[in-house]
């Protein structure tokens, strides 16, 4: 898995976190969320769309504007 730490912003009530390609695979919570509010880990699948919702927290994660995703299908 990846060091690097996604860009989050917030769009609406929900985070927004857009991935590079080497952060994949993509899960949730993230190492930027606070301890108190982590749930079960769930891991996205960001490679067919661009983006996924997380099901427990509503945090969205989207692939940055030009990534390509290579082998994951």
């Amino acid at each position: 898995m990846s060091t690097t730490i996604p860009t989050t912003h917030t769009s609406g009530t929900h985070p927004v976190v857009e991935l590079l390609a080497k952060d994949l695979p993509a899960f949730c919570p993230n190492p930027q969320m606070p301890v108190w509010n982590h749930h079960p880990r769930v891991f996205l699948d960001v490679s067919h769309t661009g983006e996924a919702m997380c099901p427990y927290c509503g945090t969205r994660y989207r692939l940055k504007a030009g990534e390509v995703v290579k082998g994951h299908a």
